[in-house]
């Protein structure tokens, strides 16, 4: 098992920056998943936004979110970031991280929702006008 807690959110300004975190714990081992980074906004269907390999040498994100949304981790602490930067009023949504053996060495792909395991509860972020 792998327990999932993200934190970082809050009630920002259009055109700020956040960056979300991601902390893992529990007997498997992080650094084994590929993290994920999705989103829900209100009445919508989850969003993905980026993922990253085990080793951290890939990423990967849609044409849509790149240049605004930088994931990273750091497997020695156990924890993926979002940098999320240009904030705008439609990113506001629950921000969720999660791991699980996504992407085309396991014959998924990054944003398919169903390729991860493990979720967190999820951190809210708010962009006003």
């Amino acid at each position: 098992q792998v327990q999932l807690a993200e934190s970082g959110g809050g009630l920002v300004r259009a055109g700020d920056s956040l960056r979300l975190s991601c902390a893992a714990s529990g007997r498997r081992t992080f650094s084994s998943y590929t993290m994920g980074w999705f989103r829900q906004a209100p009445g919508k269907e989850h969003q993905f936004i980026a993922a990253i390999t085990w080793s951290g040498g890939t990423t990967y994100s849609t044409d849509s979110m790149k240049g605004r949304f930088t994931i990273s981790r750091d497997n020695a602490k156990n924890t993926v970031y979002l940098q999320m930067d240009d904030l705008k009023p439609e990113d506001t949504a629950v921000y969720y991280c999660a791991a699980g053996f996504a992407g085309p060495t396991y014959g998924t792909r990054y944003e398919d929702r169903a390729a991860y395991d493990y979720w967190g509860q999820g951190t809210q972020v708010t962009v006003s006008s």
